[in-house]
């Protein structure tokens, strides 16, 4: 692979076969699967594999392998939220499959244009069957995934709708793969964060198990929390300054709840359970290293990373979220427990 300007990679060897994801938007009836997918991101992938001249499918969660005019209905399977069995077993019907349409696959190389769940699940099989897997786009956020194809393809240098982008925002935010512990982001350093862009919070199964404690909802394991850093203000049109890893370690888990409305929720929740009123923020910190990661999701387009915002926690609605999500007993019973925290002085 030899780099490319973009951050990614470009294949040193021409690929035989080229796969390229499905994603959420959809067509409201039946069509040829090339024309059901109807996101940017769809679209540029599918420029792309016409652009090389190469044989191409599409992974479809649903259908596994997909040849792009087969006829295909709308859906709804998103293959992150499917069982460990399920993913292996759709990655072996893909690369069977495969092997039924294009041929052997010893000695041919597959290019995968897809997210790590995909190809996690359908990497192992092809390299079973003697495949040579390429993988262009690894290691790149959303929003250089979407800019590696223009440079690629010409005909798919298209300007892409911000509803549609937060398709595949919501699908990177919502992808445990992508998940790091705060230590391992810390450890990444300020470069491999320092931009704009959404992140996403997830707990594990004893921290999720100790918020519903102190809530006294349920809330399970997952995603919990999602938010942005380095928006444009508007209407004013204020430049931020801020950051991603600004974000993460000066405000979240930089130890004043004051300076973080999710950190000020956590700390309130969890110290309900104790009849305490006031946050330790030493234990705070040490209970987010120990049962919280983080996803991100950097996008250089501060403009309108608002709106982007918007899009997606619409659809993610994580429980935690007080702002741009509908009111509920569980959101009003977090605003209770943040008004009866103090700070270290005593104050409310």
């Amino acid at each position: 692979m030899v780099a490319a300007d973009d951050g990614g990679t470009r294949p040193q060897r021409q690929a035989d076969l080229i796969l390229v994801t499905c994603v959420k938007s959809k067509l409201s009836r039946p069509s040829p699967a090339k024309d059901l997918y109807t996101s940017s991101l769809f679209k540029k992938q599918r420029a792309y594999a016409e652009h090389c001249g190469m044989p191409w499918f599409i992974l479809s969660a649903e259908h596994g392998l997909v040849d792009p005019d087969e006829w295909l209905a709308p859906y709804e399977r998103y293959l992150p939220d499917m069982t460990v069995e399920y993913r292996v077993a759709w990655g072996a019907w893909v690369a069977a499959r495969l092997e039924l349409l294009a041929g052997p696959l010893r000695g041919k190389a597959v290019e995968v244009h897809a997210s790590s769940t995909y190809l996690k699940a359908v990497r192992p099989h092809l390299e079973d069957l003697g495949a040579l897997v390429l993988d262009p786009l690894r290691g790149l956020p959303m929003g250089h995934r979407l800019a590696w194809y223009p440079t690629t393809a010409p005909a798919a240098a298209t300007v892409a709708d911000p509803h549609e982008v937060a398709v595949e925002f919501v699908t990177a935010l919502r992808d445990s793969d992508r998940s790091v512990s705060p230590a391992e982001f810390l450890a990444r350093g300020r470069n491999a964060a320092d931009e704009a862009g959404l992140y996403s919070w997830w707990v594990d199964v004893v921290g999720a198990e100790q918020l519903s404690r102190g809530l006294g909802f349920s809330i399970a394991p997952g995603l919990i929390y999602a938010g942005l850093a380095g928006a444009t203000r508007w209407p004013s049109g204020g430049r931020s300054n801020n950051t991603l890893w600004l974000r993460i370690t000066t405000m979240h888990l930089g130890g004043n709840h004051e300076f973080s409305t999710f950190r000020r929720t956590l700390g309130s929740i969890l110290v309900s359970a104790t009849g305490v009123r006031t946050i330790d923020e030493s234990v705070l910190t040490e209970w987010m290293h120990h049962h919280l990661r983080v996803v991100i999701v950097p996008f250089q387009d501060r403009d309108t990373l608002g709106r982007l915002e918007k899009d997606v926690l619409a659809t993610l609605d994580p429980p935690l979220n007080l702002q741009g999500v509908a009111g509920t007993p569980l959101r009003r019973r977090i605003k209770e427990l943040r008004r009866a925290v103090t700070t270290a002085d005593g104050s409310a």
